[in-house]
């Protein structure tokens, strides 16, 4: 039996999910088993994913090398063609097949449907971690604008919408677009009072070595203080700050967390840091 539909104005939750955790059978499961938690709980639901995993998978096989600067895919005429069939192909179906199977009325979307990320190429930018250098990273894309209304009509059909981390402009380019980058910008279109983004790591920790030094809450300024101090290194810089990015655009709280338990989900979001981190305004 499919959950059921939360009523118009409920609680909102944009859930980011990395390539690596849908590539665990035993955090699937956990995550499916989490999601339905939250829709019964009358929370709406919208899951945005990456894939990078899979995607470097395939670059590989096709025999080209995957080019990532500071956490960050450069995205050329090859590596977008990866990025499409394995994301928007791959980790899209598994995603939905395994949320069904938690008894969630899945949707596989990209960012391309509908226009629902309207982007443009990003222009060459000097980035944290990259080096004093500007860098030009392909066929990556900036995020203009979220369709929000592609989202309002498959939530009021009772759907829970799992969009793959692609986006396109009206003259039909495509762009490769980091998840997180995503995931942020539809949480702030819609408002969103949570948004989680789903890691192998238990959360933002002051070791980066030591799961065990896991950090509850984090501040605008003292995440910068982290990145500025290593602390947060290499793919979670660019994590966190889209996190503050998105809380600048109207996220109420950005929680960083493991889908280590099924009850890791609906837990933090009712105690805010308890599983993973939460980052504040």
């Amino acid at each position: 039996m499919s959950a059921g539909l939360p009523a118009r104005g409920a609680p909102t939750a944009v859930v980011k999910v990395g390539g690596e955790v849908v590539a665990d059978p035993t955090a699937l499961a956990n995550l499916g088993a989490g999601l339905r938690a939250l829709a019964e709980s009358r929370v709406r639901l919208a899951v945005v994913h990456g894939g990078g995993p899979q995607a470097s998978a395939l670059q590989k096989r096709l025999g080209f090398e995957p080019q990532v600067v500071a956490g960050r895919r450069i995205t050329d005429d090859a590596a977008l063609e990866a990025v499409e069939m394995a994301v928007a192909g791959h980790v899209n179906v598994r995603l939905c097949a395994a949320l069904r199977a938690a008894g969630l009325r899945a949707v596989g979307i990209s960012g391309s449907s509908a226009g629902l990320v309207d982007a443009v190429r990003r222009p060459p930018r000097v980035v944290s971690g990259g080096g004093p250098d500007a860098i030009d990273f392909g066929h990556v894309g900036d995020v203009v604008s979220i369709g929000v209304d592609l989202l309002e009509a498959l939530w009021s059909a009772g759907f829970v919408p799992v969009v793959a981390c692609l986006g396109s402009d009206a003259a039909g380019r495509v762009y490769n677009i980091n998840a997180d980058v995503v995931a942020n910008a539809l949480a702030g279109a819609v408002s969103a009072d949570h948004l989680l983004l789903v890691t192998s790591a238990p959360g933002i920790l002051s070791d980066p070595d030591d799961p065990n030094t896991r950090l509850s809450r984090l501040t605008h300024h003292e995440a910068r203080a982290a990145i500025a101090s290593g602390s947060i290194r290499g793919g979670m810089i660019p994590k966190v700050e889209e996190s503050l990015a998105g809380l600048a655009g109207g996220v109420r709280a950005v929680h960083v967390l493991s889908a280590a338990a099924p009850d890791a989900l609906a837990r933090e979001v009712r105690d805010p840091g308890s599983v993973g981190t939460v980052i504040l305004p």
